[in-house]
């Protein structure tokens, strides 16, 4: 084992010639804009869950702003979520102006701890966006539960969800709004891009509203805007890469939990107690394991940045970072959150990294990044 290995990125995007060719296809067809693969895109999206009503966009973050938008939630109102996230799901409650409120996360699951969501719960307390990090779903009766017994509308950011699910329930055909991303880095991509699974198709046409300028037409010349929309379409480029991508999303999720499956194995029952690190929960029943994270020991043989320099220079593994705390960025602390309010989160911040795990990774991959990650933590 050696640099002299080719590089293992965390992530890549696999695109098929079946992709690549109907892409060539739409910009042959002079159709880019949104169109009729935009359309195919989001009717298959919509089978998928049930039948329930899907629209793209240009971003899975103005999914979770619309969501936010139709629900009617603005200043004065209260929007509780976690302060491990892409920044991007705190960003859109401020948006839309309204409060973020920050719960701490769960040591285990990584995910909202929802017993500081109910007690983080006040008269301004309009909604919940929990986030599902690396694709594990939170315990989505007692979120709902909560949400029921509050009157709270729920944004799920399943920016990395697609295709985990909750009691043998796809992530996306339940619940309130489900927010998806398709970025390149996500277990299907259209490489920008984004969906949102809607209650109903007054809430659809509404979302469609948002997502172009708030125009709606009638007939061939008639044209009104009622609400003020923004510029997020998704094209018929990103449609064809999507529609690709989503024939294979069962064949994708299931080598994702197998290469999951490996990392366990090659790992091995003692890896924590030797490393003081921590593997992420098992769970192949419910998790996508869009991403594959360890929690390194506090005060380990190396910090988080010589570890994930070693693994690149002495291994070529390549590594990520998801996420630092969104609390502590200086925009929120302006805001009035510091260090110290929620400690988990913290703690967790500060000493996640991510491995490599993507469509096209093989066993060996995996077996060469355990051996790489324990040459570098046991001693």
């Amino acid at each position: 084992m050696s640099a002299d290995l080719p590089f293992l990125p965390f992530s890549r995007p696999t695109i098929d010639e079946a992709t690549i060719t109907a892409v060539g296809e739409v910009l042959r067809s002079g159709w880019i804009t949104s169109g009729p693969k935009v359309a195919a895109f989001e009717a298959q999206m919509s089978e998928y869950f049930g039948g329930r009503p899907v629209r793209t966009f240009n971003s899975g973050t103005c999914t979770m702003e619309i969501a936010l938008r139709i629900a009617g939630i603005g200043p004065g109102d209260e929007v509780i979520t976690t302060p491990i996230s892409w920044v991007a799901t705190a960003n859109v409650i401020i948006e839309v102006g309204a409060t973020p409120v920050f719960a701490d996360i769960d040591p285990v699951t990584r995910n909202l701890d929802l017993d500081k969501v109910e007690a983080a719960i006040t008269p301004r307390t309009k909604a919940i966006i929990p986030v599902y990090l690396s694709g594990l779903p939170v315990d989505m009766d007692r979120l709902y539960a909560i949400a029921k017994k509050h009157n709270l509308r729920v944004v799920e950011d399943a920016a990395q969800a697609f295709g985990s699910e909750w009691k043998g329930q796809r992530i996306g055909a339940f619940g309130d709004f489900i927010s998806f991303s398709f970025q390149a880095n996500k277990n299907i991509t259209t490489g920008e891009g984004g969906a949102l699974v809607l209650n109903n198709l007054e809430e659809a046409r509404l979302a469609e509203k948002y997502r172009l300028q708030g125009v709606t037409r009638s007939g061939v010349d008639g044209i009104d805007v009622d609400v003020l929309g923004g510029k997020y379409n998704m094209s018929d480029i990103m449609a064809a890469i999507g529609l690709g991508q989503f024939a294979n999303i069962e064949k994708i999720t299931a080598h994702r939990r197998a290469l999951a499956r490996r990392y366990y194995e090659a790992f091995g029952p003692d890896f924590e107690a030797q490393s003081g690190a921590q593997l992420p929960l098992q769970a192949f029943d419910s998790s996508n394991y869009h991403l594959f994270q360890i929690i390194l020991p506090d005060n380990g043989p190396t910090t988080r940045a010589d570890f994930m320099n070693a693994l690149k220079d002495r291994f070529n593994v390549g590594t990520g970072y998801h996420y630092a705390p969104i609390h502590l960025f200086t925009m929120y602390r302006e805001r009035g959150f510091k260090e110290g309010m929620f400690p988990v989160a913290e703690k967790i911040g500060r000493l996640t990294v991510t491995l490599p795990m993507f469509y096209a990774m093989t066993s060996a991959d995996v077996d060469r990044t355990v051996a790489a990650v324990k040459a570098i933590l046991i001693k």
